[in-house]
């Protein structure tokens, strides 16, 4: 009975060194590369980012067979080290490529990598217009266009009502960290936009949520949330924040909108100098009670959906019309701050109707939704020439045209610029309606 238990156990023991001499250094034959080992998951993601001054690491690499590879490391194509580990340490901030090659026998083997470096300092890219782009929580620094924008606004905070933020979106995956990386080597000022529940693709008032309100109405959790907002923006090298305070559908709507005036003015006292605070705000009829917002660098004007077109028997129809987006801009003009503190916001976003009543009108609360850009663009490929495309009971949005017409209203009156919710929803091809945002205000 011993002897049948201890022969496995003898051949379980001479397989596994067996196994370890093969990697250690396996026998090669002719036509046989050679092997790079990676213990330690160096090349495991496409890019690593860091802080310039900082050094990215390449150890815990083993090649076979040992001691006869030849072993090249390059950076942007230039070799660096014959070594078998690798630190670089750039100065500037920039994107890199750090490849690593091996050779046996003339054949070789091959590890690469982007090293993205954050810069310490920067100069933001000249503008005349703000162009800002608004990044939903879901997005990624992939759903940037930078060449056609002035400012990013990423919406990775999440208000709770005790004042705590939580700042996961921006931390998986290092998503911040990207996106300011790149942003910051582009010249773009990066934003870190503050909410709290928001109602879904169109990003704005959910039905008595009060959640952010609360915070910001308590001096305690006004000043918790002052404090975590600070925090999060000087730890990821952030240039400010936006403020998406949208508890404007409840009972105490009056009270959490005159509450965000003494939240500028708590993130003021705690912020850089140089840092940008901006608020987005309604142009519904609770307008009247917003405070004198002068205090922020600019207000952003949420200039779309009329909120006409929803409900049962509302018409089908253009919710983000030209015309809404004039009288919208022009209530805040007439009432509250001068054209040159307004950033007008443009939807990349559609409504479309799946039912409807007797009389060709929407059926009910449950029979609309709300489609990307990108997604009606797939609905129709002519689709970013037009307003409306055939899908259900029809979609309405904003076009190329449309957008072109708007952009040039904003540029004429003199406005400080305009904003796209969200450039996740944007195309990133000849469809882009930031694209077409950009040209027109430059």
């Amino acid at each position: 009975m011993f002897k049948k238990l201890y022969i496995p156990l003898i051949l379980s023991v001479v397989l596994l060194s067996c196994s370890k001499n093969r990697i250690d250094d396996p026998e090669f034959g002719e036509g046989d590369y050679p092997r790079i080992f990676d213990i330690l998951n160096v090349f495991n993601t496409p890019t690593m980012i860091i802080n310039a001054g900082d050094t990215a690491k390449y150890n815990g690499l083993l090649f076979s067979p040992v001691g006869k590879v030849k072993v090249a490391w390059k950076v942007d194509g230039e070799i660096k080290s014959t070594d078998t580990v690798f630190a670089f340490s750039p100065d500037a901030g920039g994107e890199y490529t750090v490849d690593l090659e091996v050779e046996f026998n003339g054949l070789k083997s091959y590890r690469s990598k982007k090293v993205l470096v954050s810069p310490d300092t920067y100069t933001p890219a000249p503008y005349t217009q703000v162009v800002m782009g608004y990044l939903t929580a879901a997005g990624t620094a992939v759903d940037v266009d930078l060449a056609h924008l002035t400012h990013v606004a990423f919406q990775a905070g999440r208000v709770s009502s005790d004042g705590s933020l939580d700042v996961s979106a921006g931390e998986v995956n290092q998503r911040m960290a990207e996106l300011v990386a790149r942003a910051h080597i582009a010249g773009r000022p990066v934003l870190l936009g503050i909410t709290g529940r928001l109602s879904g693709v169109d990003g704005w008032a959910l039905y008595e949520a009060n959640d952010f309100g609360q915070a910001i109405r308590e001096p305690a959790s006004r000043a918790a949330l002052i404090a975590n907002v600070a925090n999060y923006v000087t730890n990821r090298k952030l240039d400010g924040v936006e403020i998406l305070m949208t508890d404007i559908n409840s009972g105490s709507y009056a009270a959490n909108v005159a509450a965000i005036a003494p939240f500028i003015t708590g993130l003021r006292a705690e912020l850089p100098a140089e840092a940008l605070i901006t608020v987005t705000v309604g142009a519904g009829w609770q307008h009247w009670d917003y405070p004198d917002l002068s205090g922020a660098d600019w207000v952003n004007v949420r200039a779309f959906e009329d909120g006409l077109h929803v409900g049962p028997g509302a018409p089908r129809g253009q919710a983000s019309g030209y015309d809404y987006m004039v009288s919208a801009a022009k209530i805040w003009t007439d009432f509250h701050l001068p054209a040159d503190k307004l950033v007008i916001g443009l939807p990349a976003f559609g409504l479309r109707y799946n039912a409807v009543d007797a009389d060709g009108n929407n059926e009910s609360w449950g029979s609309y939704e709300y489609l990307s850009y990108r997604a009606i663009l797939g609905l129709d490929p002519a689709a970013a020439d037009k307003e409306m495309v055939n899908s259900n009971f029809g979609v309405y949005y904003n076009g190329k045209p449309l957008v072109k017409q708007k952009a040039d209203y904003i540029k004429a009156t003199a406005f400080k610029g305009a904003f796209l919710w969200a450039v996740d929803y944007d195309s990133m091809d000849d469809a882009s309606l930031l694209k077409v945002l950009s040209d027109a205000l430059k």
